[in-house]
């Protein structure tokens, strides 16, 4: 796009986008590293590293798993060792690792959370830095992200600093509706905002490499301008005091090199929506603590509500194409992982500010909108499975990359689990064993287990999974803040348990859905990128039993099988049969509207942020209620474009430079536009006829536009 095109009066004070300013962003090499290229620290403090808390954290993890897996053993161990034993106690210890660490984890985060400053740290005076505030959007209604970046806009400017900052949107989007609503908003949100609001605006006809190939592109054409960059989604909100204050940080932090806030989900109604924004919001600070405590300066990225530092993302960050078809080839889906890999390679810092307030996303409406998200991110944190042995990374990356893999690897491990532990009672109580095998003994060798034992084991391993829970709920009930806005101590407590008790029985409805999701990608299923569903709503019914009527068909037969072999494995597994069983009117009921509403107003499931909205998330909101009332949403690109001589004309200098078509080069696509065009009669017909990809080449072509505005409303008018 033409940098010294301008927008109609009255948006002509700014361009479109700013003049180009060029960074070279390398494609970086898994395979090779030189160590002596890395950066040396500027700041002493920035190699100091949090050695207790990570012996606290692996060390303990680690003491645990081992006497978990030693129990286990005990448990077998009764009446020898058998092949299915041993499998189950492999997976024992894989699974009970995982808790065990996030336990730990808990315990640090809470100890912090307890004892460190926690004071919300003052706005800045001053800043000397340059920062472009980005937001990629894709096939998102446009009411919303526009007004969610004017609150955000105005909200900077309240500080007074809002000069060092300029705003863009980076739109993928596909859909040439949305696309022509996008420009239109655009134009008003400069009316609106005046001459003075840098706010640009940029469309990439082709999304090539997806979200990290968005933000790419920004970083080579317009990077060079900015030494930093606030990476946002299309559903992040953040004050005007954390973004100054993050941009800030960065200033006084030279090795800084990605700092990352910790967004609390808000805005959500649907109870399934209402149970995540609660946990989020309860349990989220501990886990973030604790996390923050012992990652240090060598921490994780997570895609938006973050700044980084522009010139080394650009010369560390340029992600390779694996080898390789999809899932585990192409282009890397979860790059931001992988980018905070790298530019820790590197030798900048990442890390997180968990105590600074402000920052805001939103969460998916319910279990099926989650599994069509999950799905995406299941492909691409088993994609870094091909990352893992990149070449010079520090090991907290990898334990990074590790912790994405096992997130999904888990729920086929947890199947398998019971799944083995259900063979083994079932041989037990069926099958013929070989009670004498060809070694010589005195006593045979029996099929049984220590039940006192495995009892015992069972409730510290679910002691070990809620901890994190309570720790939460205890460090909610000590602020008086959180305590008072999300219902006082008795709400507070039974909201808990309302959460604790939803989370039992989705649980294994997510497993089978990860599970799914695993194996698919195992077979070499590409997952492709749809747009996330945002608003709150419910889904049809035949939907519903559509996606669950396997996990209810695996829940029967496991209640009918558990029945048969003893009726003790079904009270063991009740409560993953029960979540089976009743998936469907679990799933239908957990994303509707109306039940999310009434615990709310019975004051349940409630949070701070909810009791006392943000005032940012109050103006966010208003004008995404406005915009969409002023109907600017819901057009027919065509249609505007043929009624709006002046929209037109604007819409042309969004379009890049005209480069004239070699003859004889057409696409399909535009050739059948073209036909199409040519042969309507009326703008109703070119409306009626053309496809959506036919509306994409048509809506880029400064031809075909001139075609478009030609056509008569009626075919009288024709004549």
């Amino acid at each position: 796009m033409d940098a010294v095109n301008d927008l109609s009066p009255p948006a002509r004070a700014l361009p479109i986008m700013p003049a180009e300013a060029h960074l070279s962003m390398p494609t970086q090499s898994l395979t090779r590293f030189d160590s002596k290229q890395r950066r040396r620290n500027v700041l002493a403090s920035s190699a100091r590293r949090p050695w207790l808390a990570r012996l606290i954290v692996f060390g303990g993890a680690l003491a645990l798993t081992a006497y978990g897996a030693r129990e286990m053993y005990k448990v077998i161990d009764v009446g020898g060792v058998t092949f299915l034993k041993l499998a189950l106690l492999f997976l024992f210890v894989a699974n009970f690792s995982w808790i065990a660490l996030a336990f730990t984890s808990g315990v640090v985060g809470f100890a912090w959370s307890l004892f460190a400053n926690r004071r919300k740290p003052p706005p800045p005076d001053a800043l000397t830095a340059r920062t472009a505030v980005v937001m990629p959007i894709y096939n998102e209604a446009p009411s919303r992200v526009f007004g969610a970046l004017q609150a955000m806009w105005e909200d900077v400017e309240a500080t007074g600093l809002g000069a060092h900052f300029d705003w863009f949107f980076l739109s993928d989007t596909t859909d040439p509706d949305v696309w022509i609503a996008e420009e239109r908003a655009l134009i008003a949100l400069r009316n609106r905002l005046g001459p003075q609001a840098r706010v640009y605006y940029r469309h990439r006809q082709k999304n090539t490499g997806r979200k990290a190939g968005n933000i790419a592109d920004f970083v080579t054409r317009w990077g060079g301008a900015y030494e930093h960059m606030v990476v946002l989604d299309a559903d992040s909100l953040m004050t005007g005091h954390a973004i100054v204050t993050l941009a800030a940080a960065m200033e006084k932090d030279p090795d800084s090199g990605i700092i990352q806030t910790l967004p609390l989900i808000i805005n959500r109604n649907t109870l399934f929506a209402r149970v995540q924004q609660f946990a989020a919001r309860i349990y989220g600070p501990v886990i973030a603590a604790g996390l923050s405590a012992w990652m240090g300066r060598d921490g994780n990225y997570w895609g938006h509500n973050a700044i980084i530092r522009t010139a080394a993302f650009a010369a560390h960050c340029g992600l390779p194409d694996l080898r390789g078809k999809p899932p585990f080839g192409g282009h890397i889906l979860s790059h931001d992982f992988v980018e905070a890999a790298l530019i820790r390679r590197a030798g900048y810092s990442v890390y997180m500010l968990p105590a600074l307030k402000g920052s805001y996303e939103e969460s998916p409406p319910s279990l099926l909108d989650v599994s069509a998200r999950d799905r995406r991110w299941c492909q691409g944190n088993l994609q870094h499975i091909r990352v893992l042995p990149t070449k010079g990374l520090h090991w907290a990356s990898r334990q990074h990359l590790l912790t994405g893999i096992f997130g999904y690897l888990a729920s086929p491990l947890w199947l398998l689990q019971l799944l083995v532990g259900i063979l083994i009672v079932l041989q037990a109580a069926y099958i013929r064993p070989e009670y004498f095998t060809n070694e010589f003994t005195l006593f045979p060798t029996w099929p049984r287990f220590d039940a006192e034992r495995s009892l015992a084991l069972f409730a510290l391993t679910m002691s070990i999974l809620l901890a994190p829970k309570f720790l939460g709920l205890i460090l909610a009930l000590f602020e008086r803040e959180t305590r008072r806005g999300s219902g006082g101590a008795f709400g507070l407590i039974f909201s808990s348990l309302i959460e604790i008790v939803m989370s039992a029985l989705l649980a294994p409805i997510m497993m089978l859905v990860q599970t799914g999701h695993v194996t698919h990608i195992l077979f070499g299923f590409d997952t492709g990128w749809n747009p996330q569903r945002r608003d709150d709503g419910s889904i049809p019914l035949k939907d519903i039993i559509r996606k669950h009527r396997s996990h209810v068909g695996l829940g029967v037969v496991s209640l009918v099988a558990g029945f048969l072999i003893s009726p003790s494995l079904v009270a063991w597994m009740s409560p993953t049969i029960a979540g089976l069983i009743f998936a469907v009117p679990i799933s239908w009921a957990s994303g509707m509207l109306s039940l999310g509403l009434a615990l709310r107003n019975a004051g349940l499931l409630r949070t701070p942020e909810e009791t006392h909205q943000p005032p940012i998330a109050q103006r966010a909101n208003a004008l995404a209620d406005q915009l969409a009332a002023e109907n600017n949403d819901a057009i027919d690109s065509i249609r505007v474009l043929h009624a709006d001589a002046a929209f037109r004309d604007a819409h042309a200098t969004f379009l890049p430079p005209y480069k004239k078509r070699p003859k004889g080069d057409f696409t399909a696509d535009r050739a059948m536009a073209q036909a199409k065009i040519s042969d309507a009669e009326t703008i109703d017909d070119a409306i009626a006829w053309l496809k959506p990809k036919e509306r994409m080449v048509a809506l880029h072509d400064r031809a075909l536009i001139e075609l478009i505005a030609h056509l008569p409303h009626t075919a009288d008018a024709r004549r």
